[in-house]
């Protein structure tokens, strides 16, 4: 027992200083240990948003091995002594156009430009040239993407137990797979890869749409989140949405987000107002909620929701529910997922992704240790009647429930959609 222990603890120190590393080798060093840390960005042809961080931490041993044990436990000092730089003035250069901005009191830079014209062909990464005012100035270089003319919709996904089991629904376990095993022991939900890929992709192959990538997990574990989902083929350079918890010996436990999620997904909309919207999260935590939400206030924007069937507890099937009647009004599609497949059957369906793509995510999910699949539940949403009051619900509430929670024992599928759901054209060909 007490090996296993430090085995963990030594997994944990090494996790918590990976960012430590990286930043001393980071272009965006200056003298003093200043760094500079920019965070990949998202962006139109109108206007892109940039968002990293000041700090300063104390320089590393020259020639010192990095992965030995004592200059792990060194380097994790270095990141609990970091201090960060507030009201620190930095400047971005892109496309014609510049911006400045100060630090925040966390450190936090948060930049949007309005680019002339873009350096790069879109449905590439760009690169934003950062400064950091100071003697003498600090160079970095930032990256956006900026989705091609081709994109047919934009993809917002939660990643807390909709992309990897981290165990949001249980915080202990949570906790421990966030900040004890490595990018390598987070497992993917099976078939997550091959469903992503081709919604990036979409039902023409190559048409780039925007991954967008939302979780309640802090910054400092970015770097982290990238390693993963490189490691598991996630569409490379995926765009991460986090915030700062804000701990410190004076404040041990996380600041309160306020409507975190809800203001991003509005920033979406607002940025991509041509496009339609799919939206992927977990029955485990607050997606429901947040994405029920956003429909109502946005009819007709929202393609499809889907909801990674995560959790029985009564109090999350009543979320869920009222999601499903806020989706049938608005006329758009919810799936409620057992299985990544699940999800990429109905996203061919509806035109997002090809039938060939569902054979793939089938393939990766018949490839890993998955629950036994049961047969799908389709509600389909009755529609108004003549003079009905527009916030009435065009489902039995009920039966979406007694769908869900099923026997309890195999996770359930549930479709919830119109007669005649909305749909994105064929691809040609």
């Amino acid at each position: 027992m007490a090996s296993r222990v430090r085995r963990a603890v030594n997994k944990a120190v090494r996790v918590l200083t990976r960012p430590v590393r990286r930043a001393q080798g980071h272009g965006g060093t200056g003298p003093g240990g200043l760094v500079v840390e920019p965070y990949r960005g998202y962006g139109s042809r109108d206007e892109i948003f940039l968002i990293g961080r000041v700090f300063r931490q104390s320089p590393g041993i020259p020639g010192e091995d990095p992965d030995s044990l004592r200059a792990q436990w060194r380097d994790l000092r270095r990141r609990i002594a970091r201090r960060t730089v507030a009201g620190a003035g930095i400047t971005a250069r892109f496309g014609g156009d510049a911006a400045r901005a100060e630090t925040d009191r966390d450190g936090y830079f948060r930049l949007r430009l309005q680019p002339r014209d873009l350096p790069g062909r879109p449905g590439a990464w760009q690169t934003v040239e950062l400064v950091l005012e100071d003697e003498p100035p600090i160079s970095a270089e930032g990256a956006v993407f900026i989705p091609p003319e081709g994109c047919r919709c934009v993809v917002i996904s939660d990643i807390d137990d909709t992309v990897m089991h981290t165990g949001v629904a249980n915080k202990l376990k949570m906790l421990w797979r966030l900040f004890v095993e490595d990018a390598d022991s987070r497992v993917a939900f099976p078939g997550v890869a091959a469903l992503y890929r081709a919604l990036h992709e979409g039902a023409g192959g190559a048409e780039g749409n925007p991954m967008l990538y939302v979780s309640r997990a802090p910054w400092g574990l970015y770097e982290m989140l990238s390693e993963f989902f490189q490691r598991h083929g996630i569409p490379v350079g995926p765009v991460l949405f986090l915030r700062e918890w804000g701990l410190s010996w004076t404040h041990p436990l996380p600041r309160r987000a306020s409507d975190h999620k809800q203001a991003l997904i509005r920033n979406m909309l607002a940025l991509y107002r041509d496009l339609p919207f799919v939206l992927i999260g977990d029955s485990g935590q607050h997606d429901p909620e947040v994405y029920a939400q956003i429909v109502e206030e946005h009819p007709g924007r929202v393609l499809a929701v889907y909801i990674r069937n995560v959790s029985n507890d009564s109090a999350r099937v009543e979320e869920i529910v009222r999601l499903a009647g806020a989706v049938a009004r608005a006329g758009s599609s919810l799936v409620l997922a057992a299985d990544s497949v699940a999800m990429a059957e109905h996203a061919a369906g509806i035109g997002l992704i090809t039938s060939e793509a569902v054979a793939r995510v089938a393939d990766e999910h018949a490839g890993a240790e998955a629950a036994p699949r049961r047969e799908t539940a389709r509600i389909t949403a009755e529609p108004q009647a003549p003079g009905e009051a527009a916030t009435e619900a065009t489902i039995s509430p009920d039966a979406v429930a007694d769908a869900l929670v099923g026997d309890g024992t195999v996770p359930a599928t549930v479709v919830v959609e119109p007669e005649h759901p909305a749909a994105l054209p064929r691809v040609a060909g």
